[in-house]
C-alpha cells in the first residue's frame, strides 16, 4: 500500500502512556460532555477542540518528538485528505520544519488551505486518495523526507491512542468507546490504550468507505475506492499496523450511511451545541441507532474542520 511506514511492534498500553507523557503540554486534554440530550448514558469526547480542530495533532506530536537531528533538517511528508495536513503543518511549523503534503482534487479546499495558511507545501494533483499515496512514495524516494504517516505509524497511533486514556481518567466506568474510522489509526490507538481494562472498542465507517471492515474480513488490508461526503473517512485503505491492533484488541465496526451521519452532525450542532464536521458525527450516527448497547457509551467528536458552505448546506438539509 502507499506511503507504508516500518512496521514495529504492535501498539501496547505502555506506548501510549509514554506518548501521554511526550505530548502533555503540547496536545490539549480535551473535555468530555454530556452527550444525553442525544441518547441516554451518551458521553462526547470533544476532539474538535483539540489544536488544529481535531485529534490528528496527537499523533503528529509524538512522532515528531522522535526524530533525530538528521530527520529534522531533511524535513516531513504525509498524506491526507485535510486533518493530518493541518496537524502536520502546525506541528511542523512549531519545530520550523520543512513540510509537503500530498492530498487530491476533490479534498476539502477548506482544509488544505488552513494547511498553507501553517506554512505547508500541498500537492493536489492527484485525482484520487489512492494516487496522492503514490506520489507520496515518488517524493519520499527523491527528496529522503521523512514519512509522517496518516495513520498507520506506531507513534502517530499511540499518539491517537491517548484520547482514550483520557476517557477513562473521566469517566471510568465507560463501557463502549465509539470511534470514525478512516485508516484505522485513531480506532487502534484507542483500543491498545483501552482494551485491556475491558473497555468494547467500536470503529464506524461511511457504507462505501469500509476500508477496516473489509481489512478484518481479510485478515490484509485491502485497497478501496473510498466514496463518502465524510471527508476525512475516505482513506484508500486501513493501514497494517492498525489492522494487526484492531484485530487484537476485538474492534468491531460498524458502517453507517452519509445521511445517517449528516443528520447526526445536525443533532450534534442542535442538541450538544458543536459545530464539527461530518467525520467528527459518525461515531455519533452510530449511537443513535439503537445498535450499540451499553450503559455509559462515549462518542468520538473527531473534528471541526467543515467549510461555511459545506456545513450551512448540511445543517440546512440541504
Amino acid at each position: 500500500m502507499g506511503g507504508d511506514p516500518v512496521s514495529r511492534e504492535p501498539v501496547t498500553h505502555d506506548d501510549v502512556v509514554r506518548a501521554a507523557e511526550t505530548i502533555r503540554g503540547r496536545a490539549r486534554r480535551t473535555p468530555l460532555l454530556d452527550g444525553s440530550a442525544l441518547a441516554a448514558g451518551l458521553s462526547l469526547k470533544a476532539e474538535l477542540f483539540q489544536h488544529t480542530g481535531s485529534f490528528k495533532v496527537r499523533g503528529v506530536v509524538n512522532r515528531l518528538a522522535a526524530l533525530d537531528s538528521n530527520e529534522r533538517e531533511r524535513g516531513v511528508a504525509g498524506a491526507s485528505a485535510g486533518n493530518h495536513a493541518i496537524a502536520l503543518a502546525w506541528g511542523a511549523a512549531a519545530e520550523g520544519l520543512g513540510c509537503i503534503v500530498f492530498s487530491w482534487s476533490s479534498a476539502s479546499t477548506f482544509k488544505l488551505d488552513r494547511a498553507r495558511a501553517l506554512g505547508a507545501e500541498v500537492d493536489v494533483e492527484a485525482d484520487d486518495p489512492s494516487a496522492a499515496f503514490a506520489r507520496l512514495d515518488e517524493h519520499l524516494a527523491e527528496t529522503g523526507r521523512v514519512l509522517v504517516h496518516p495513520f498507520d505509524d506506531p507513534l502517530v497511533m499511540a499518539g491517537q491512542g491517548t484520547v482514550g486514556l483520557e476517557v477513562l481518567e473521566d469517566a471510568p466506568s465507560t463501557d463502549v468507546i465509539v470511534v470514525p474510522v478512516g485508516g484505522g489509526g485513531l480506532v487502534a490507538g484507542i483500543a491498545a490504550a483501552v482494551a485491556p481494562r475491558g473497555v468494547r472498542v467500536i470503529g464506524v465507517e461511511p457504507e462505501d468507505a469500509a476500508s477496516l471492515d473489509l481489512a478484518l474480513g481479510a485478515g490484509e488490508p485491502v485497497a478501496i475506492t473510498p466514496q463518502t461526503r465524510a471527508g476525512g473517512l475516505d482513506a484508500p485503505y486501513a493501514g497494517r499496523n492498525a489492522l494487526a491492533v484492531c484485530r487484537a484488541a476485538g474492534v468491531e465496526v460498524l458502517r453507517v450511511s452519509d445521511d445517517a451521519i449528516e443528520e447526526a452532525m445536525r443533532r450534534v450542532y442542535a442538541d450538544a451545541k458543536l459545530a464539527c464536521e461530518p467525520a467528527g458525527a459518525a461515531a455519533v450516527a452510530a449511537a443513535l441507532d439503537g445498535r450499540i448497547a451499553g450503559e455509559h457509551v462515549v462518542a468520538v467528536v473527531s473534528g471541526g474542520n467543515v467549510g461555511g458552505e459545506t456545513a450551512s448546506a448540511i445543517l440546512a438539509g440541504s
